[in-house]
């Protein structure tokens, strides 16, 4: 299972896609977080967009719904190794979705540095499927 972060669902949503999800995985493999449908969600500036999205976000699985006092410190203690192994996190909701991703056993795909910058520092799987 892959849980398709922001950085991705961008590509997908932009008016003139040049990333076709699809081509990486099928739509039964993918799976979101809250915060992630958060991210997505509040940058859209057109209603209809966003109504569209957020249909379409919220009916995919959900992994860590409701969120977890528990799954926070796992997020802040992922952000302090990180910086402790002198790597820069720059979003601390990157660390959030990815204590979910390291909960859940899957892997983070992304075309974000946060996440190959956690995953060197922890058990976090993720794979840019852009950079690629």
């Amino acid at each position: 299972m892959l849980l398709v972060d922001t950085s991705l669902w961008i590509e997908v949503f932009k008016r003139n896609p040049n990333f076709d999800l699809t081509g990486v995985a099928a739509p039964d493999e993918w799976v979101v977080c809250l915060p992630i449908v958060q991210e997505v969600l509040q940058g859209f500036r057109d209603d209809s967009a966003y109504r569209i999205a957020r249909d379409a976000l919220l009916a995919m699985p959900m992994v860590e719904a409701p969120l977890d006092e528990s799954l926070f410190l796992e997020a802040a203690d992922l952000f302090r190794v990180a910086r402790k192994a002198g790597k820069t996190i720059r979003s601390a909701t990157d660390c959030l979705i990815a204590a979910c991703a390291i909960r859940h056993d899957l892997v983070v795909l992304h075309h974000d540095r946060d996440f190959a910058r956690l995953s060197e520092v922890s058990a976090l799987r993720a794979r840019d499927p852009i950079a690629t």
